[in-house]
């Protein structure tokens, strides 16, 4: 014995990552739509100052 634990099968293994990357897309995504979000309303808030 090697001492080790016995490994996973490949399935299980692929599909934590497959989730794994799901999971870091969909924080991936919000974080940019909040940045886009917040540059759009940085613009408009200029503009309106600019208006005045």
């Amino acid at each position: 014995m090697t001492g080790k634990s016995p490994s996973r099968p490949d399935k299980s293994r692929g599909q934590t990552r497959e989730e794994r990357l799901k999971a870091a897309l969909k924080a991936n995504l919000a974080r940019r739509k909040a940045q886009a979000r917040a540059r759009a309303e940085e613009a408009s808030d200029k503009k309106n100052e600019d208006k005045e």
